[in-house]
């Protein structure tokens, strides 16, 4: 039996990182929690313990939960398969094939089942995802995210531009395109009991979408004030694609058409200009930093760096399946490698003095924030941290879980939490709790007291 959080308290040791670079040691301390999930105060146990309260096992940690700005769900059955083709390739053969089998519910319903539950067991607590062009299939998906207990943002994908789009799979007119996507958003809004799922307008990219079904989705996303996703700027291709469409990036593009808002994440972004940065800052939206699957298929590395220093929201994402790895942690350990690699350049053959761009790496600590509170910012949600007021999304790490990859010799987990961030693996995970309900893990239920 899970142990549900509603309307107690927990003691324990609590790290997470409200600042950029930062990382914030809450050793000993008692988080309350509402009976709605939410936190009600943060304190030291010197302070006073209420009766009742669990204590977490000792030499265990409680980590925020993980925001993955970025997940292709149907994509899953897919996870590393064909990686070395180019995108537009990947794209055809593979993966537009596999997205058009969710016509079929029964086949959806097993995929989206066990995505869900991956993730929450991999510490995985709120999800954007793209779905697919099926209303229906969309619509299950946001209903397993609300079984399952995790925070999940779901938008059916548009894609009507017969020039791009297979036959096969694609929406038959942008006018359906857009009542479809209306269809999903009152759905999702209307769920029973639902306390914790997301509607999402979705328009997969530019090259996917006639002007008709962007200017249709920018004008919903104006009237029902939902978030908004789609790629920006990904690749040589779709960076180019937008150019010679539109005699602007697709930055410029997508504002022009009402789909920049605060709500809105773009995914990738690696191409995005000075001018792009600022006007994605200046609208309030976001970027899904996909490192991991950049490596495959963005042809560069995404200035990471540069875009948190003009001030845009920038969240972390898997990619699945672009990028073939569902972790979290993975994310932000490729997050440092990719920064590093830019920061010191790549080819042996160009002198050191100039072969890579100063300034621009970022560390653990850093990674850990984006992958956090970076993520709720960027969904302007009140997730990724622990303080009054938010949801009490976490997960409780043990470092000494014997087929886990961290090895601490002793140490307290809260004296080496880049070495726990560096190591994690899902085994590590001891339990997952969404709006202080745990949706995963059995080792911590016998340990409360």
């Amino acid at each position: 039996m899970k142990v549900s959080l509603r309307g107690r308290a927990l003691l324990g040791d609590f790290v997470h990182a409200p600042v950029r670079g930062e990382i914030e040691v809450l050793a000993d301390h008692v988080i309350r929690i509402g009976d709605d999930g939410m936190i009600v105060s943060v304190g030291p146990a010197a302070d006073g313990v209420p009766e009742g309260t669990l204590e977490l096992p000792q030499g265990q940690v409680v980590l925020p939960g993980f925001v993955d700005l970025h997940v292709h769900a149907p994509q899953y059955p897919q996870l590393g398969l064909a990686l070395d083709e180019p995108l537009e390739v990947w794209l055809g053969k593979y993966t537009f094939p596999l997205e058009a089998r969710y016509a079929d519910l029964d086949f959806a319903r097993a995929a989206y089942g066990t995505l869900v539950s991956d993730l929450l067991a991999g510490g995985t607590t709120t999800a954007l995802y793209f779905a697919t062009v099926h209303r229906e299939a969309t619509q299950l998906l946001a209903e397993i995210c609300l079984a399952k207990g995790q925070r999940g943002l779901v938008g059916k994908v548009v894609m009507d531009n017969p020039d791009t789009s297979p036959g096969y799979y694609r929406d038959e007119t942008a006018e359906a395109a857009v009542a479809d996507t209306r269809a999903v958003i009152d759905r999702i809004r209307a769920l029973p009991g639902n306390d914790r799922v997301l509607p999402v307008i979705t328009p997969r990219f530019i090259p996917s979408c006639t002007d008709d079904a962007l200017a249709g989705l920018g004008a919903l996303a104006q009237e029902c004030g939902c978030h908004v996703q789609t790629h920006c700027s990904e690749s040589d291709w779709a960076h180019g694609y937008a150019l010679e469409r539109y005699g602007q990036t697709d930055t410029a593009a997508l504002d022009g058409f009402g789909l920049l808002t605060r709500k809105t994440v773009l995914a990738h972004s690696v191409f995005l200009t000075d001018a792009d940065m600022d006007t994605v800052r200046d609208a309030g939206a976001g970027v899904a930093h996909c490192a991991l699957s950049n490596m495959y298929f963005a042809n560069a590395v995404f200035p990471l760096r540069r875009a948190l220093e003009k001030g845009v929201h920038v969240g972390l994402g898997t990619d699945i399946s672009g990028g073939p790895s569902a972790s979290m942690f993975e994310a932000c350990r490729t997050t440092v490698q990719a920064s590093r690699l830019l920061e010191t350049g790549t080819d042996s053959d160009v002198p050191r003095e100039t072969r890579g761009h100063p300034g621009t790496s970022i560390d653990m600590k850093t990674a850990f924030h984006l992958a956090t509170a970076g993520g709720g910012e960027a969904l302007e949600l009140p997730i990724g941290l622990f303080r009054a007021g938010f949801h009490f999304d976490a997960i409780a790490i043990d470092p000494s879980a014997e087929l886990g990859a961290i090895r601490l010799f002793g140490a307290q987990a809260v004296e080496r939490i880049e070495q726990i961030l560096y190591g994690a693996s899902r085994t590590n995970i001891a339990a997952t709790w969404v709006g202080g309900d745990q949706v995963s893990g059995t080792t911590l239920n016998s340990l409360l007291i």
